[in-house]
């Protein structure tokens, strides 16, 4: 078979539509068969190594085809102007109409806050930001290069000022820990596997809380995370309380000496009190034990816009958000919600999540943003 195939790739007869198919066929059939064996292990507990090694070189086949898939392959990451194209097509399409004619009018003036409003800034904020724009500008006010340069210092003014960093416990005590909070869907699980990778390759030793105990294969899903960055994890039974988790991770930690806990937490809606104080007695448990919270970040979906401004206040009130995490932002999202959630709630962007990649979540940088949004 693979002097066939070669014969048909040099004799030009099997596009890389086909090829790419035929791996795809491939990557199904070893899933399969990892499954497969898992369920006749499952069903026979003294079934033999054989068994069991075949299952391990496939998941190493799995983990690396994904690796792969994720970006961890050598190749130069896109630029955040190239990441942000939609975002950048979404604001400045409505402002290069406004600010490249001959003068800028009243007219155009208004189209740059519409602009800014359908962007999601929001309506008080965007009036604010025009406004304040204009007065930069002075007697320069009706030039285009110099209202386009007030409105990007404007933005850069208004989104700086603030502490990015990640913190960690400053006595030197172990552990630090970082609680995720957010409703479901918006990216809160990946994210955390993510960071792991990044903090365990940075040299911390990472213990993750599967925290989230309600969703189906939540708990999964980050001990996959978990053995790709080679921490630790701790997990419940289905339906467990998530504080005992959070807790018992956060002691693990500490017996271990490792540096930081990474918690996952249930996704819930902002308007569900009951969970929201849930999430509250989850806060107290994480820093009554041996543990610190240093970080409090709430995962955004960037593309929700407004509504998830309202998700954030909520839960700002409820568990002291100390960063937000804005997920996809290299979709569909119009980019001005970065502005809106630091206008309004006073919390800084952190990270921003622009790809699928292990390498994709990137810290939030107000300078390249603003760049990459008017570039």
């Amino acid at each position: 078979m693979t002097l066939l195939l070669a014969a048909d790739l040099d004799g030009g007869g099997m596009t890389p539509l086909i090829v790419a198919g035929l791996v795809a066929l491939a990557v199904a059939l070893v899933v399969a068969a990892i499954v497969v064996l898992r369920r006749r292990r499952s069903r026979a507990p003294g079934a033999g190594d054989g068994a069991t090694a075949v299952g391990d070189a496939a998941d190493r086949v799995i983990g690396r085809l994904a690796d792969r898939a994720a970006g961890a392959a050598d190749v130069p990451a896109p630029s955040l102007r190239d990441r942000l194209s939609r975002a950048r097509t979404a604001l400045t399409g409505p402002l290069t109409s406004a600010l490249e004619r001959t003068s800028v009018s009243e007219e155009a003036w208004t189209e740059v806050t519409e602009a800014l409003i359908r962007a999601d800034v929001g309506l008080a904020t965007s009036s604010e930001i025009v406004d304040s724009a204009r007065a930069r500008t002075g007697a320069a006010g009706d030039d285009p290069a110099a209202a386009k340069a007030a409105l990007q210092a404007e933005l850069r003014e208004r989104l700086g000022g603030f502490d990015r960093s990640l913190a960690r416990r400053g006595d030197g005590e172990r552990p630090s820990v970082w609680l995720f909070v957010g409703v479901n869907g918006t990216g809160k699980t990946t994210t955390i596997g993510k960071l792991a990778k990044r903090e365990a390759d940075a040299g911390s030793r990472v213990v993750l809380a599967a925290g989230d105990t309600f969703r189906a294969a939540a708990s999964d899903q980050l001990a996959m995370w978990a053995e790709r960055s080679s921490a630790h994890i701790v997990r419940g039974a289905a339906g467990a309380d998530p504080a005992s988790v959070v807790y018992d991770a956060v002691e693990s930690a500490a017996a271990r000496g490792a540096d930081l806990v990474l918690a996952d937490t249930a996704g819930r809606f902002h308007t569900e009190q009951n969970l929201m104080a849930e999430l509250q007695k989850v806060r107290r448990v994480a820093d009554s034990g041996s543990g610190v919270v240093a970080e409090t970040l709430l995962v955004l979906d960037a593309t929700t816009g407004q509504n998830g401004l309202a998700q954030a206040q909520q839960f700002t009130e409820a568990v002291d958000v100390t960063g937000v995490v804005l997920t996809k932002l290299d979709g569909s999202a119009k980019g001005g919600i970065v502005v809106a959630v630091q206008a309004e709630l006073g919390v800084p962007v952190k990270l921003v999540g622009v790809g699928e990649g292990i390498a994709d979540l990137v810290p939030f940088d107000t300078s390249e943003f603003v760049d990459a949004l008017f570039a």
